[in-house]
């Protein structure tokens, strides 16, 4: 009885003995395997496109100065008409002008102690704006508006709040098609980077989509908008 335990004592010591020895193999296996799978590549890829801007925001803003308060209203709402005419004139929809209040200064009212005398009493700024899909109605009507100045509406320039804007709006439109150029470019680069490391380009380990930015593309044509994506991916690498 005695000699029967001492040989299952030694077979299971045998099999603990190849367990363990299988079980260190197979870890050590895992953790070269594990190691080489954990090499990578962080790329990045780049898309850029230009496209036209679809809304015109277009704000006319003019000055007129009187000593009378009655006849400054009435001078800013004749040249307000003139404005809302000749645009209409030019193709621009009734429904895309808006006029805001006039702002009106009282220069009486502002001498602080000064002595001298302003030359008007009021002095009124308005603002008519041009809001439009059909840029290139209004981008031409912009260059004929010399037209006006001729009839005495005297126009402001360089206001920061007069600016003309052009916004583009379809950027979910163009998102997909942008963000796969800028990953399959990525992957080229990681594929060449691969191939001089005299690896194999593995799967993707992780991926971001970097921001979209909207960008005139010159000062001088913004209404010619420049899109623009940078995607970040890690591959991995193989032998």
């Amino acid at each position: 009885m005695q000699g029967y335990s001492k040989i299952s004592a030694a077979l299971l010591g045998v099999f603990i003995f190849l367990g363990l020895s299988v079980l260190g193999y197979t870890l050590g296996n895992a953790a070269i395997q594990y190691k080489l799978y954990d090499r990578s590549v962080t790329v990045k890829g780049l898309s850029e496109r230009e496209y036209p801007a679809d809304i015109v925001i277009w704000p006319i803003q003019f000055s007129v100065a009187d000593n009378d308060l009655g006849n400054l209203y009435s001078d800013i709402d004749a040249k307000t008409q003139s404005i809302r005419v000749f645009l209409e004139q030019n193709t621009i929809a009734s429904n895309e002008i808006t006029v805001a209040s006039p702002a009106i200064i009282d220069r009486s009212a502002q001498q602080y102690g000064n002595n001298d005398r302003a030359e008007f009493r009021y002095t009124a700024t308005q603002t008519v704006t041009v809001y439009s899909k059909n840029i290139e109605a209004v981008r031409a009507v912009m260059g004929s508006l010399s037209q006006l100045g001729k009839k005495g509406i005297v126009f402001t320039a360089n206001n920061y709040e007069a600016q003309t804007e052009y916004i583009f709006t379809r950027l979910n439109e163009v998102k997909p098609d942008m963000v796969e150029e800028a990953t399959r470019e990525a992957r080229e680069v990681a594929q060449k980077f691969a191939t001089d490391s005299q690896s194999a380009l593995g799967k993707i380990k992780r991926a971001s989509q970097g921001q979209f930015s909207i960008n005139d593309r010159d000062k001088n044509n913004p209404h010619i908008k420049s899109v623009r994506v940078v995607s970040t991916v890690e591959y991995y690498l193989t032998d």
